[in-house]
């Protein structure tokens, strides 16, 4: 309740600079909080990733700090982060076990999937001369993997491709998180394999009603 989707948030120099994948910010442009998270969810956008800590608490570092604060309530005794993207940095680390419970936590909140299953869609950006943007969900599984419901692909040189994948059949909801495949179709492959075994072997079971 501290901010808004609809918050209007200044783009700063620093998250205008950020390398890999972006939204192409630009120094002094306003997004909302929506757009920011729309650009997040669907192409990792590591401009966006900075702005929106700024916005929250003032500055990257005071929100990294908050970062690993709130790590730590979740109990990811294996994850330090150094920035809110992933980038490479030395000391920022995470382990899968640590994924899977922030991707855990990430889907209780029930407007995500609103942006984590957006396949294809355009935000314009710029401000001197705005062009339309094409976001396109790096996560293929969205597409292809029946109740496939997220979460987030990652890749960096260091971190080779990541995933942390979700699917939802019959009420139950199961996340595989696959890191360091050498390329983007392994990761694919080996989250699949993860989750058709979960559905295969697991249930969820109604052990007793609120209140019981």
């Amino acid at each position: 309740k501290k901010i808004s989707l609809e918050d209007k948030v200044v783009i700063s120099e620093k998250a205008a600079s950020m390398g890999g994948s972006q939204l192409y910010l630009e120094p002094g442009e306003e997004k909302t909080v929506e757009q920011l998270l729309k650009g997040i969810a669907v192409a990792s956008a590591n401009d966006a990733c900075v702005a929106l800590g700024e916005y929250i608490a003032g500055s990257e570092e005071l929100f990294v700090n908050r970062m690993n604060e709130r790590a730590k309530e979740l109990g990811m005794n294996d994850t330090q982060f150094r920035n809110t993207n992933g980038l490479p940095e030395e000391g920022h680390y995470t382990s899968a076990y640590d994924i899977a419970i922030m991707s855990r936590e990430l889907l209780k909140y029930p407007k995500i999937h609103d942006w984590l299953t957006i396949w294809m869609s355009t935000m314009k950006v710029g401000k001197r001369k705005q062009s339309t943007l094409e976001l396109t969900n790096t996560n293929k599984l969205i597409k292809t993997y029946p109740g496939a419901n997220g979460i987030k692909t990652g890749f960096t040189q260091e971190a080779r491709y990541c995933l942390s994948a979700s699917a939802t059949r019959n009420n139950f909801t199961l996340i595989a998180v696959v890191l360091g495949c050498s390329t983007s179709k392994i990761r694919f492959a080996e989250a699949k394999k993860l989750l058709d075994y979960g559905f295969a072997v697991y249930n969820s079971v109604l052990v007793a009603q609120k209140g019981e």
